[in-house]
């Protein structure tokens, strides 16, 4: 039965009625009852769209027959373009159930496709779990919900699971005291903001647009009221300000019952005497009375609830008031903690002092004793009061810090200073909101460095673990933000956070926060040895053991790549079977990630190598250009990894072919540069064996790498991995003979001998020293051009001055000069015959290996008529002699 729908815009009602019931209406002249307001009716058919008109003004009844008369009206080519926008998911405040909101955009395009008329309107769903009970299965129920409810995505599966874990648990209101409709409402967001932070590391990144709220602060003496505060009596509310002190804080306490339903804040907002009086008694009075403060500021953060509101609280100066209150009243907690401590010596000494003495002072040590505990308890009394001030002007000043400019300001006036400061204390729900208020703030360069001069990775030590499930988790929250820095993260090394969080890792909650911290810690070279104290390793092979689908989570994966790169870290990792369940894995998800840990695990000298002999055949099977190149990058760079005397390479080579493989991939452009460095790597391997390097120089593999050095002659990784083949190569006779006559490597090798980078100098002298050795017109080539290197100076010097015809210069014409073996040291370090032996001269060799005259400069060669090259060449007439 096809359904037609009446949707009312204006407040999105519908009315569904089946076809053969709109035609009987239509015969009949049935009216049809539809509320009174502007709307537009649109008829949606499942076979196509028709809408009539806007009716501007439309009568509480409206005919179908006159419904029918409008078919003229009717615009078939009128397209209706609905779109639905899914919102926040919230707690409903007293029942069990889920407030999905949304957003309904509602547009009527015209027949070339324009907007005619636009409508707009948030709407929300109210999910009611009337199962939910303690046995019930939360993760099912979630499932459930999502898949029913098409207004949630399924990416919020786990907030939907967070959120009905909550209403689960959630305990019943007291009947002593009925809670206003914004109480639920603080609640609700509390909660909200909380499971938020249970959520996983993708969601850590979104905004956190609902921030934590108070909870109904503790009654003190004097908030109570024995009569109901009523929104028509606000004048008399008013002139209770201008009174003492207790009808100030009856007059205030009034207000706040009003302002805690929202319904009444914009009439409040609309009475500036009321809040003009109430800005000025706390600037006046704060100091005078913590009730009357705490409750004027907690009209305020009624206000700051709403984003809206917040310019009201800019223009009564309220945020830069409550840093003041903030700021003086841990000044007061720092000395009554300090009377509080001279009290207790006090009485312990005179304790010590006087024990075993006559009654009479015994009776001085017992009113010591009964001073010390009515200071004790005053103090509790007056903490109490202290901390719910601290809590609520604290809320308040996170609700006005949505606005960046705001938290600069808050920053400015030392914010995090005192937050930081507040994290002595023990009470646990402000110690959420001034955790939840420093991980806001952490965000921000300047703020992060303010928390690291305050020592706040000390302060945050002493609160891991806790009991308190949210404590715990913001706590967490907080070193994941800071543990990107990497001073911090070797503070937490150094305070013993370390071994705390591991510990954590069994925690479901905590796990996968856990997981990126100890990831941003492993990152550091000196502390991935730490971990091999703890029993952070056996849990990470464990979790990846049971992992049962075929993606391991990123984390995981990616924490244990880093410790694999520590040595002793690897002995723990393939303790028992552990590298033999890794190959398994590996091999059979083709996980280039796992791949990657076993290819870090491979690299470590030692019995470790050992163990790969049972796997260097599983492992050539992969590579070839069938398998993904991300994974044959890893695969050939383990085998790369095994330079293990006992591994017969020319076997391996033969029996997989890898040899034609091998060749394909040199040249440029034939794959990826990170799996063409990754066969130069292997082949740099595989040339140690003098058979395999034979193999290799008939396969006209060494052309082909100089072409690659051509086109990848500005990669100093691929220049270096390259010259290392050769300097492998250069080893063997048979490859020797190939590089030096066939190929042009020794002048590429010259070349590169003076290159920047120090590692590719290093490989290429000690190349060429081998080719010097036993190719002797190498050797004057690349003696003649160390000569000219490490003298470049002198002979451009030369090369400059204009010589006289009738007095030859230096050399001369002899076009031999530099050919001259004899002036030349050997590569063994001894000189060649009949050259001079180093040892009568070697106190006139300088610090750079130059040669130079015993009354010289250090670093400068001489020239032959005795002056230096930094020296004027003449005398000046006014030169003094």
């Amino acid at each position: 039965m096809q359904v037609i729908r009446f949707t009312l815009h204006h407040r999105l009602n519908c009315y569904k009625l089946n076809e053969e019931l709109l035609a009987s209406l239509v015969e009949k002249h049935e009216p049809l009852r539809i509320p009174a307001s502007p709307f537009t009716i649109a008829l949606e058919h499942l076979v196509g769209t028709f809408f009539v008109e806007t009716v501007t003004s439309c009568p509480s009844i409206l005919n179908l027959t006159n419904l029918k008369q409008c078919q003229c009206r009717i615009k078939p080519h009128c397209l209706q373009n609905w779109k639905v926008k899914p919102g926040n998911i919230d707690v409903h405040p007293t029942e069990k159930a889920l407030v999905v909101h949304y957003e309904v955009e509602a547009a009527i395009l015209g027949e070339k496709g324009d907007a005619m008329h636009e409508e707009r309107k948030e709407s929300q769903k109210i999910i009611r779990l009337r199962s939910l009970n303690a046995s019930t299965d939360v993760a099912s129920l979630a499932r459930k919900v999502v898949e029913e409810c098409k207004l949630i995505h399924p990416s919020k599966l786990a907030e939907v699971e967070h959120l009905i874990f909550y209403l689960q648990n959630r305990k019943k209101p007291s009947s002593k005291g009925s809670m206003s409709y914004h109480d639920h409402i603080i609640k609700g967001k509390s909660h909200l903001f909380l499971m938020h932070l249970y959520n996983c590391l993708s969601q850590v990144e979104k905004e956190e647009k609902k921030l934590v709220k108070p909870r109904e602060l503790t009654p003190f003496e004097g908030m109570e009221i024995d009569e109901e505060a009523n929104i028509n009596k606000i004048d008399d509310y008013v002139e209770l300000l201008y009174e003492d002190v207790p009808e100030k804080i009856r007059g205030s306490t009034l207000i706040l019952h009003l302002a805690r339903n929202p319904d009444n804040l914009e009439e409040l907002l609309h009475n500036e005497t009321a809040l003009g009086a109430l800005a000025r008694v706390l600037r006046e009075d704060w100091k005078h009375s913590v009730e009357l403060a705490t409750t004027i500021v907690y009209i305020f953060f009624c206000f700051s609830s709403f984003s809206q509101f917040h310019g009201l609280i800019t223009h009564y100066k309220i945020g830069a008031l409550c840093m003041n209150i903030v700021e003086h009243e841990l000044k007061r907690y720092d000395l009554w903690q300090d009377e509080l401590q001279k009290k207790s010596k006090a009485y312990i000494l005179d304790a010590l002092l006087i024990t075993g003495t006559p009654p009479v002072l015994k009776d001085y040590q017992h009113n010591l004793r009964r001073e010390h505990e009515k200071a004790y308890k005053k103090y509790q009394s007056l903490l109490v009061k202290q901390e719910q001030l601290l809590r609520v002007a604290l809320y308040l000043l996170l609700n006005l810090a949505e606005d960046t400019r705001t938290e600069l300001k808050m920053r400015n006036k030392n914010i995090v200073h005192l937050l930081v400061k507040t994290l002595d204390r023990d009470n646990e729900e402000l110690l959420v909101l001034v955790i939840s208020f420093l991980k806001k703030l952490s965000i921000f360069l300047e703020n992060k460095n303010d928390m690291a001069e305050m020592d706040i990775v000390e302060k945050l030590a002493c609160l891991v673990p806790c009991d308190h499930e949210d404590v715990m988790n913001v706590t967490l929250r907080l070193l994941l933000n800071l543990s990107f820095d990497t001073g911090l993260r070797t503070k937490m090394v150094q305070v013993g956070l370390l071994p705390k969080i591991t510990a954590l890792l069994g925690n479901e909650t905590h796990k996968q926060i856990v997981m990126c911290i100890l990831y941003h810690i492993s990152m550091d070279d000196r502390a991935k040895s730490m971990f091999a104290y703890t029993e952070c390793i056996p849990q990470l092979m464990k979790m990846l053991f049971e992992h049962r689908e075929e993606k391991i989570d990123s984390e995981l994966i990616s924490f244990c790549i880093n410790l694999a790169a520590n040595k002793r870290n690897a002995q723990i990792i393939c303790e028992g079977n552990g590298l033999k369940m890794l190959m398994k894995r590996a091999l059979k998800f083709k996980d280039p990630l796992l791949m990657k840990m076993i290819r870090n695990v491979s690299q470590h000298d030692g019995p470790l190598k050992q163990l790969f002999l049972d796997y260097v055949g599983d492992l050539a099977a992969q590579i070839s250009p069938e398998e993904d190149e991300e994974f044959v990058i890893e695969c050939l760079g383990t085998l790369a990894n095994l330079t293990i005397p006992d591994l017969d390479w020319e076997l391996l080579l033969r029996e997989y072919n890898l040899v034609p493989y091998l060749k394909d991939r040199l040249k440029p452009g034939s794959a990826e540069d990170d799996l063409i460095l990754e066969v130069v790597i292997m082949i740099g391997t595989v040339s140690m064996d003098d058979s395999c390097a034979a193999m290799l120089a008939k396969s006209g593999i060494i052309p082909a790498l100089i072409e690659l050095l051509n086109a990848q002659q500005e990669d100093d990784e691929f220049v270096c991995q390259i010259i290392y083949v050769f300097y492998q190569m250069v080893f063997h006779q048979a490859t020797r003979d190939v590089i030096i006559k066939d190929t042009q490597a020794p002048a590429y090798l010259i070349d590169l001998m003076h290159d920047k980078n120090t590692e590719i100098r290093k490989v290429c002298d000690n190349t060429l020293d081998i080719i010097a050795e036993y190719d002797e017109e190498w050797g004057r080539k690349i003696q003649s051009e160390k000569f000219r290197w490490h003298n470049s100076q002198w002979l451009e010097m030369v090369e400059s001055r204009q010589m006289d015809d009738s007095e030859p210069y230096l050399y001369g014409d002899d076009p031999d000069a530099l050919e001259r073996p004899d002036l030349f040291y050997s590569t063994d370090g001894m000189s060649s015959e009949p050259g001079l032996s180093p040892e009568p001269y070697g106190q006139f060799h300088s610090p750079n290996g130059d040669f130079s005259v015993c009354n010289g400069s250090n670093g400068r060669p001489a020239t032959a008529y005795g002056f230096r090259p930094d020296e004027p060449f003449y005398q000046g007439h006014g030169a003094s002699s």
